[in-house]
């Protein structure tokens, strides 16, 4: 089955296709066609392109909106231009998978949409305003473009998380305020956690109820997840993506108070001081140089700039706190797994978050950890009581394959 994957945001249009099946013994077979990105859309929009593990084509076109985007997209998929023999028209795409980022109480799995499930996710729009709306538009424009016929899926950041206690959950507001308006921990990176959840434990031949870890998903956005029996038990994102772990530009933690200091110190409304911790605050709002951690490590390396040194001592100081504070929470754990842009790809953050972890098992070999780079590996000594591990995450792979699920009727994996 070629399944579409798509992450739509309000400018944005990441894409993938990918052919994925079950087998008899309920094996995935899968083979990544191709991906990309369309950005800036709404004008001369740009777009990447790699078909296979060809090199990857840029080139830019005029696209008003998502709609336009998608359609251009396909159109040029199944021309000869892009050189994939698999998909010479809409009718060789068989299913889309969406990824959608809130599915509030309503969605606790993967679910196929129908306007049922479209007014489920409207509903949410409160709950993301940033996301959900970008995330309907894609899965209207693939309504239009592929028909009702071809079956779609949404797949939820927050629906691996519905494990999460009351106790973990709940924050300690008036009790009606949460029953009224779902004021709640949620956690995102849902996908991402439960994939490298799923390697691990077919790493270490384990059962899902053996698999008790840490996992940190670490990019521009960045949270943790306690996983217990397989399960997540405890997350940092909470009713929105900007609690929990520094970030590329959201503060994570913070005394509520400080919003409203703000707001009259600075003459903001709500709304701007809210968005002034989403967009200018974690990485780059303490170095005041950028949000991207490769250019923190350079420019630290090369200068030793003050605040630089400091905004990635916090962000790995606040990293180092929440192993602690999971490790009580979930009472123990066999290994800490890394994961995203920086968790797979920046060895020295990996040992910096790590450091003076010895009390609770945690050693990281330095060899292994330099050589682990994009690529899934064990990071921490053969004497290290507590595991770690860096594996790439691929939600992608995770949507295509809950595609294929869920139009089956299969039931949700164990």
């Amino acid at each position: 089955m070629n399944v579409l994957v798509l992450n739509s945001g309000s400018s944005s249009l990441k894409f993938q296709i990918i052919a994925t099946d079950l087998d008899r013994i309920q094996q995935y077979q899968d083979q990544r066609l191709c991906k990309g990105e369309v950005e800036r859309i709404g004008g001369e929009a740009i777009i990447t392109f790699q078909a296979g593990q060809g090199e990857k084509r840029k080139f830019t076109a005029p696209l008003r909106d998502i709609a336009a985007a998608l359609e251009y997209l396909v159109r040029y998929i199944a021309s000869d231009k892009s050189g994939l023999s698999e998909i010479k028209s809409t009718a060789d795409i068989n299913a889309v998978g969406h990824r959608v980022v809130h599915g509030g109480e309503l969605f606790t799995e993967s679910a196929r949409i129908d306007d049922h499930v479209l007014h489920g996710i409207e509903d949410c729009i409160d709950l993301a305003p940033l996301h959900n709306p970008g995330n309907l538009q894609g899965i209207q424009a693939a309504r239009d473009l592929f028909g009702k016929d071809t079956p779609q899926v949404a797949v939820f950041d927050t629906s691996f998380h519905h494990s999460i206690p009351e106790s973990a959950y709940l924050y300690a507001i008036p009790y009606h305020l949460y029953r009224r308006y779902h004021m709640r921990r949620y956690g995102f990176h849902g996908t991402s956690h439960r994939y490298v959840a799923f390697r691990y434990r077919a790493l270490r031949g384990l059962t899902r109820e053996q698999t008790n870890i840490i996992t940190f998903h670490l990019g521009n956005g960045c949270s943790a997840t306690a996983i217990r029996a397989g399960k997540s038990v405890d997350t940092s994102m909470g009713m929105t993506p900007l609690e929990g772990l520094v970030m590329g530009t959201r503060s994570g933690d913070l005394d509520p108070s400080i919003v409203n200091l703000i707001a009259g110190k600075e003459g903001m409304s709500p709304s701007e001081v809210e968005a002034l911790l989403n967009t200018q605050s974690g990485l780059l709002g303490i170095s005041g140089l950028t949000n991207d951690m490769r250019g923190l490590l350079a420019e630290l390396k090369e200068h030793d700039d003050r605040r630089v040194r400091l905004a990635i001592e916090v962000f790995c100081y606040r990293a180092r706190k929440y192993i602690g504070a999971f490790l009580a929470g979930m009472g123990g754990a066999d290994a800490v797994v890394f994961t995203g842009g920086i968790g797979e790809n920046s060895p020295e953050i990996r040992a910096r978050i790590c450091e003076n972890m010895e009390w609770a098992g945690l050693r990281i070999d330095a060899a292994r950890n330099d050589e682990t780079v994009a690529k899934e590996g064990v990071i921490s000594s053969d004497d290290s009581k507590l595991l770690a591990y860096a594996i790439p995450t691929d939600e992608e792979l995770l949507i295509a394959r809950d595609t294929v699920r869920v139009i089956l009727g299969e039931p949700h994996p164990s």
